[in-house]
């Protein structure tokens, strides 16, 4: 959501972020690598040379990827910490590995508890949506 506004290296930034937050507790899933794509997808263009060159590793250094958003404005910071939220709601599990690391990006991204609850509803009301969509045209009958 957003992520096209984000600047080529703030998108691949981020997309690292997103990758280290699917794969906290193992081995990314079909549903992570989904989001993945989808990520993707909003961010680059089918001609774009950089996603067909991306091969969906994670970097080793997490903190240098978190610090690089310091010297990003706010609105990055806000757009990429409300789709690391949305990454690890895809997750059937929770964990509190996701939980502290999404805290540690928020704090170090200068986000208050206020503006995250605004941003995690914004989550939650897309999903709620989407769901609501999905029961209207029928959808869980077709399966």
């Amino acid at each position: 959501m957003l992520l096209s506004l984000l600047s080529k290296k703030e998108k691949l930034k981020f997309f690292d972020l997103a990758i280290h937050i699917a794969s906290i507790g193992g081995e990314p899933g079909a549903q992570e690598h989904r989001m993945l794509k989808i990520f993707a997808a909003e961010m680059f263009d089918v001609s774009d040379s950089l996603i067909a060159e991306y091969d969906f590793n994670k970097s080793s250094n997490l903190e240098d990827t978190i610090d690089f958003f310091n010297e990003s404005n706010i609105t990055v910071r806000k757009i990429s910490y409300l789709n690391l939220f949305k990454i690890s709601l895809i997750s059937p599990v929770y964990t509190n590995k996701a939980h502290f690391l999404l805290e540690r990006i928020r704090e170090t991204f200068s986000i208050s508890e206020s503006q995250k609850r605004v941003l995690v509803n914004i989550v939650y009301t897309e999903r709620d949506l989407r769901d609501k969509a999905l029961r209207i045209v029928g959808f869980e009958n077709n399966k």
